[in-house]
């Protein structure tokens, strides 16, 4: 197993490289900015980059995914109900994205985004249990992701309270890598932390610990951090509804 983690400041993020070293193939999750980076340690990684995966359509920055892709030879994935106007790999909820010895099986968590993905990633030649999961925005470290990209916001708690009964379900000692950390807008009480397991957040995460349904949607209703004010247009131009600016 090869990770590497890149951590972005502007605008907060968190993008990951990870692989099959042995089998050369690798994938990039959430990448952030210049491409470049991502192709500069795939290489000295001795990877072929075979999957660029966004977690969701995202609405804080410009994805740098398709252009990722394209220099790569990869397939750009998002989850199957991307509503995007451009060719994707659409993964499905339980689909498993074959990189050698390791295997990124996908679940589809909405609540953040309709679409919204995690992936649970397993490394053959140690286990087959989960090693760790790339959260994206649904679970990071101190708080879940804000849900009012959803048709609606109390549709998007309903959904995301699905989403994280799927990952309480995994195995406490299961790492969680999410896709931002503290400074981000897209949770409330995020640490600077930028990983952690679900053991942990299952004791220390107040939103993650809530097991009843009402009462989750009304604490994912409270003091939801204001979007930010070009959100809407970098979604649509994420999606490909409007030209990328350069």
């Amino acid at each position: 197993m090869i990770i590497r983690q890149f951590l972005h400041s502007e605008p907060v993020g968190i993008s990951y490289l990870f692989g099959c070293g042995g089998r050369a193939a690798g994938a990039v999750v959430d990448p952030v900015g210049e491409i470049e980076p991502y192709l500069r340690a795939a290489e000295a990684a001795g990877m072929r980059i075979l999957f660029v995966i966004d977690t969701h359509v995202h609405a804080d920055h410009l994805s740098a995914g398709r252009q990722l892709a394209e220099a790569a030879g990869a397939a750009y994935v998002l989850g199957a109900r991307a509503e995007v106007s451009f060719p994707f790999r659409g993964a499905r909820d339980e689909e498993v994205l074959p990189l050698g010895n390791v295997a990124a099986k996908v679940l589809h968590t909405p609540g953040h985004t309709p679409e919204h993905i995690c992936i649970l990633v397993s490394d053959r030649t140690r286990a087959d249990e989960p090693w760790f999961v790339l959260t994206g925005h649904t679970l990071m470290v101190g708080d879940l992701g804000r849900t009012e990209l959803a048709v609606n916001a109390e549709q998007g708690a309903k959904d995301l309270f699905q989403s994280v009964g799927r990952l309480k379900a995994l195995p406490d000692y299961v790492e969680v890598l999410p896709g931002a950390y503290a400074g981000s807008v897209c949770g409330r009480r995020l640490s600077g932390k930028p990983w952690s397991t679900i053991g942990f957040e299952k004791r220390y995460n107040e939103a993650f610990r809530i097991g009843e349904q009402a009462e989750f949607v009304s604490f994912m209703l409270a003091e939801i951090p204001p979007a930010p004010p070009e959100a809407a247009a970098l979604r649509a131009a994420n999606a490909g509804a409007t030209a990328v600016a350069a």
